[in-house]
């Protein structure tokens, strides 16, 4: 039997312009240059306003600059060697280098050269490559692995899952050196373990104290220890000494891993002007993109109404050239307002530039106090750096949670690790500090932390138990 039912259903949609639209969001100052620029190049009805300036005596020569050369025999026959040449690109006459620089790698290319000699699927080494460029300075992965997918996913402009990324970590910690691409210093540790060429007999026993028992290692758990893998004291000892000589990251700071000097474009200029904290873009793009609406109706006039194939092609650029021009503007509305509610939440951090001012401020504090988005709050804060009075900062460092003094004053979790970093920086290296002692320094200075929060702090911060610490010095 036939029959009609009517029912009334929920449904959230995301329009392709909607996520073009947060792809710009995400993008820098730099990125959306480019972005600009290939606009410029696939649309004939955008067009950009160009204003140069040049000052009084800007394209006088300057007798201290090296000479062009005419010709190639002119070049050829010169006593000048060619690194100068290409020095006065980058250094001043007063500071260049007198002799050739030594070249070095960036552990970053290397990886990139090493992955494309390996067997792997098109749609994995995409997410390879992304992932290669989110290591830190360290060769670990410290990101999440949830925020990674909704990055890669905007990046690449589809879906990826969180195994599609698990099986490019996969990939990547197959590359050299070993221990490439890690989660954490215990899979960095356990990498080495599993694929090094030890023959040590402590290596077995050192493996399995990594794997199975790394949380009783980092609590100091020893009777634990010995009783679970039937070891006495002078037996730990030697496996300890032999993890301490391991290496705690795969990358190390060295002459052959200098990573280039890759000048960082700041978004926004925040600057201090008596006792207020003025706000501004580096760079205004709303004003310099236009429609060429002139061309389009010239276009239409030669046309005419026969060929309705070129009509509809000029139609559709005309409306991607509007939706972008205004998108662009939104974009720069958006940056302010978002940047302006951050501002007024960290006014102290800003006036003074101390992070013992930074506030604790998630992104749904921003958002509720903005009036926006939490993703929108995300895009606009990710990938972005501001210029300030006391140095760049990323804006994605000004977020964290908060925790209770013993006022019952809440602060930032960035302090509290700022006051363990500094700790353990001043420590003597025969007798490190351990997480204990960092529990009573931090109460003398008004913290009431407890010991499991100062070893997770600990581990926030790439930094090794007290024990492993000392062998190392």
């Amino acid at each position: 039997m036939i029959t009609q039912q009517q029912t009334q259903r929920q449904r959230l949609k995301i329009l392709p312009q909607q996520i073009q639209l947060l792809n710009l969001y995400f993008l820098n100052s730099l990125e959306l240059e480019q972005r600009m620029v290939h606009e410029l190049e696939e649309n004939p009805f955008m067009e950009m306003s160009t204003e140069e300036n040049v000052q009084e005596g800007e394209n006088k020569p300057d007798k201290d600059a090296i000479q062009d050369f005419q010709d190639w025999e002119e070049y050829g026959y010169s006593d000048n060697p060619d690194y100068r040449q290409e020095y006065q690109n980058y250094f001043d006459s007063e500071v260049a280098p007198k002799m050739a620089l030594a070249g070095t790698s960036y552990f970053k290319d290397d990886l990139l050269q090493q992955l494309h000699t390996t067997e792997v699927a098109a749609n994995d080494l995409e997410v390879a490559e992304y992932l290669i460029e989110a290591l830190n300075d360290h060769g670990l992965m410290d990101r999440d692995m949830d925020e990674l997918a909704d990055d890669i996913s905007f990046h690449l402009q589809r879906m990826v899952e969180l195994p599609e990324i698990e099986r490019g970590l996969a990939n990547i910690q197959r590359l050299e050196p070993i221990g490439i691409g890690a989660t954490s210093v215990q899979q960095c540790l356990q990498l080495q373990l599993e694929h090094g060429h030890f023959s040590a007999p402590e290596s077995g026993l050192a493996l399995r104290l990594i794997r199975d028992h790394y949380p009783d290692l980092m609590h100091r758990q020893f009777e634990k220890i010995q009783h679970s893998l039937n070891m006495d004291n002078a037996t730990l000892r030697r496996v300890i000494s032999f993890v301490g000589n391991l290496s705690f990251y795969p990358i190390k700071e060295s002459g052959a891993s200098i990573a280039p000097k890759n000048t960082i474009i700041p978004d926004f200029i925040i600057s201090r002007s008596g006792d207020r904290i003025q706000v501004q873009l580096l760079q205004v793009r709303a004003h310099s993109v236009y429609v060429n609406q002139s061309l389009f109706d010239q276009l239409v006039a030669q046309t005419g109404t026969n060929n309705r194939s070129a009509l509809q092609y000029a139609r559709s650029k005309l409306q991607s050239a509007q939706w972008f021009v205004s998108a662009v503007k939104q974009r720069e509305d958006t940056m302010m307002r978002i940047m302006q509610c951050i501002v007024s939440l960290q006014e102290d951090y800003f006036m003074e530039g101390d992070i013992q001012q930074l506030k604790p401020m998630v992104l749904r504090i921003v958002a509720e106090k903005s009036g926006y988005d939490i993703s929108t709050v995300s895009r606009i804060t990710s990938n972005k750096y501001a210029e300030t009075h006391f140095g760049i900062v990323y804006l994605k460092d000004l977020f964290s949670e908060g925790i209770a003094d013993q006022k019952g004053e809440v602060i930032s979790n960035k302090v509290i690790q700022s006051v363990i970093e500094e700790a353990i920086e001043h420590e003597d290296k025969h007798k490190p500090y351990t997480d204990q002692q960092i529990v009573t320094i931090l109460s003398k200075q008004g913290f009431n932390i407890a010991r499991r929060t100062v070893a997770k702090y600990r581990d926030l911060l790439h930094i090794p138990i007290a024990q492993i610490r000392a062998v190392r010095a």
